[in-house]
């Protein structure tokens, strides 16, 4: 802790803004005893501090733990760039950048690069460059052409290709349709011809049974 306030002509001592008394100095040591603070001065520094803080913003109380001094010198040099400390505020900090001209003006200093300047064409090189020109349009033209001509015959192809797999399903759906109905007739044809079979067992055996009755009447009679 530090001392803020000595005042020789009193026993008291202002420490970090706690009031104190001094009670003994010795001539040897220089060592002063000090008497702890009261509760109450307690209480009203730290609100006092507390007040303090909350005025403060949390930047502003970041930088003075940091940097307690200014700098003295607001004007900073970065190669060819001068910085100027503007008004400095609790909220931020202004500058101003401003560019030094150039000091290299010796004629081995490499120069801006200038368009070469436009020559008059005569009406034949017109011609040429006309000509040259037509030749890259008709060449552009075929080759975008060539480009679409290509696109639809894959567009042609793929479409075949949809049509003749959607024929191939089609013929395979129909043979096994076919082929289906072609069993089940010949299911239903068989079970008809055991219905006709047993059918005819039936009867073959009732009149058999008959036969025997009228041979049993006629032995009995």
């Amino acid at each position: 802790m530090l001392v803020q306030d000595v005042d020789n002509d009193t026993d008291n001592i202002q420490l970090a803004g706690f009031p104190v008394h001094r009670q003994d100095r010795t001539a040897t040591s220089g060592n002063i005893l000090l008497s702890p603070p009261s509760p109450a001065t307690m209480s009203s520094t730290v609100s006092a501090y507390s007040d303090k803080i909350k005025e403060m913003s949390m930047l502003s109380l970041i930088c003075s733990c940091f940097y307690s001094q200014p700098h003295p010198n607001s004007l900073y040099q970065y190669g060819d760039l001068e910085v100027k400390s503007l008004n400095k505020r609790a909220s931020g900090q202004a500058f101003e950048i401003i560019l030094k001209a150039p000091a290299d003006l010796s004629p081995d200093r490499p120069q801006p690069l200038l368009s070469a300047p436009k020559k008059d064409l005569s009406p034949d090189e017109l011609q040429k460059r006309l000509e040259a020109a037509e030749e890259r349009r008709k060449s552009q033209e075929a080759l975008v052409l060539k480009q679409l001509a290509e696109k639809r015959e894959h567009e042609r192809q793929v479409l075949h290709k949809a049509l003749e797999e959607n024929n191939n399903f089609s013929k395979m759906a129909e043979e096994k349709l076919n082929y289906k109905m072609e069993v089940n007739k010949e299911n239903r044809e068989a079970q008809l011809n055991a219905l006709k079979q047993r059918l005819r067992e039936k009867e073959i055996h009732a009149a058999e049974v008959r036969r025997n009755k009228e041979l049993q009447a006629d032995l009995c009679g």
